[in-house]
């Protein structure tokens, strides 16, 4: 919200909408808007508004995103789009049929390291990628209630790391094979979820990745990438609040990691608006699509199949698993 209003020249928010009327009040307050409406739907019968942000639970995107189409406004939505392939695929039918953009939040995109990865693998400096690796590792679990709701692990941290891998690597992923358990809170199993978990995933080009998941690491936000390549190596590390090393007879210091995802992100997050506005305002796509919104939760649902089964899962096996 800070971006919007503050940061990105061209984007104005005129309007806010929420269900909890004392942090509406409290956030409108902040920024100084003065329509602020407990019904969505008012939102979008307004002419002034061009676009609109959804930063809603999972379980409300996708009436939203309809009628957000239908009202003919463009929409930026926070992932996962919704937990059923049925309905991602609706969504984006109806996105295209209403001819509105629809850009998904996969924020990690727009990190300045992850970027930099990027970059380096498309330019073909480390030649033709090989292996990839991705360590995302929470400080602390969330509240039972948001587990609960949440979709699994998969769906719900680790889609973000399955974006990335189709984002760093250039290519689809075609197979996926998952082990989880609970190793941090036993709330977890509770709720019929795990907390710890290692991916491997094969990719259309013959790559291979692997990404390694806990919903608790005592020492900060752990979020690191590599990719190997027939040509060479990049790799970016975490975030911290400073460079310092300082060595003693105890031994070698630095600092730990960010502790929050809002701070270890909060870059990404403006790039990532920014990115939003400017493709509306210049007519031009967005960079994360619908479709990378659904190949992301087909691979999550894969893993979530391969972990229960402990098979590997080929994503054809899935419905929309074809689409790319």
């Amino acid at each position: 919200m800070e971006s919007l209003v503050n940061r990105i020249p061209g984007a104005e928010v005129v309007a806010l909408s929420d269900v909890l009327p004392e942090e509406l009040a409290k956030l409108a307050a902040k920024f100084n808007i003065s329509a602020t409406f407990s019904d969505y739907m008012q939102v979008l019968e307004r002419p002034d508004v061009e676009a609109v942000a959804i930063c809603t639970p999972t379980n409300t995107h996708y009436q939203m995103i309809l009628d957000a189409a239908a009202a003919r406004k463009h929409i930026f939505c926070e992932k996962p789009l919704d937990l059923s392939v049925d309905k991602i695929r609706e969504i984006n039918a109806r996105v295209q049929a209403c001819g509105v953009q629809l850009m998904v939040g996969f924020n990690r995109r727009f990190d300045p390291n992850f970027l930099k990865v990027h970059e380096i693998v498309k330019s073909g400096r480390i030649g033709e990628p090989q292996i990839l690796k991705i360590t995302s590792r929470d400080p602390s679990p969330p509240p039972e209630a948001y587990i609960r709701a949440s979709g699994g692990i998969f769906l719900d941290m680790t889609i973000h790391d399955f974006d990335m891998a189709r984002y760093l690597m250039g290519s689809d992923v075609t197979e996926v094979y998952a082990r989880a358990t609970v190793l941090v809170d036993p709330v977890f199993e509770r709720a019929g979820d795990w907390d710890t978990a290692v991916v491997t995933l094969t990719f259309a080009n013959g790559a291979l990745g692997t990404i390694d998941n806990s919903r608790k690491a005592v020492y900060g936000y752990d979020q690191r990438v590599e990719v190997f390549g027939s040509e060479g190596m990049v790799t970016v590390g975490n975030n911290a609040p400073d460079s310092h090393i300082c060595l003693d007879r105890t031994g070698t210091h630095s600092s730990l990691p960010l502790n929050f995802f809002m701070d270890r992100y909060t870059e990404s997050y403006l790039r990532e608006m920014q990115a939003f506005v400017e493709a509306v305002q210049a007519h031009k796509p967005v960079p994360v699509t619908g479709n990378d919104g659904l190949m992301a939760v087909v691979i999550g649902l894969a893993a979530a199949k391969s972990g229960r089964e402990n098979r590997p899962v080929k994503l054809s096996e899935l419905p929309g698993g074809g689409a790319s």
